[in-house]
C-alpha cells in the first residue's frame, strides 16, 4: 500500500466515524427537543394553575358577622 493509499483510507475511516457520530448526535438532539417540549408543557399547566390559585386566593370573603352575635 502506498502512501497515498493509506491517505486515503484514512480520510475515509474518518469520514465513516464522523457520520456516525453525525448520525448519533442529531438522535440524542431530537430526544432533547422532546423532552424540552415536555417539560414547557408542564410548565404552562403549572403556570395556568398558579394564576389560577391567586386568582382565587385574592377574592377576600365578605365581611359578615360571626354566628355568635
Amino acid at each position: 500500500m502506498t502512501s497515498e493509499d493509506s491517505r486515503i483510507t484514512a480520510l475515509e475511516e474518518l469520514a465513516a466515524h464522523q457520520g456516525r457520530v453525525i448520525e448519533e448526535l442529531s438522535g440524542e438532539l431530537s430526544e432533547q427537543w422532546k423532552v424540552i417540549e415536555q417539560m414547557r408543557k408542564k410548565l404552562d399547566r403549572l403556570t395556568e394553575r398558579l394564576l389560577d390559585l391567586e386568582e382565587a386566593a385574592l377574592e377576600a370573603p365578605a365581611i359578615t358577622r360571626p354566628p355568635h352575635y
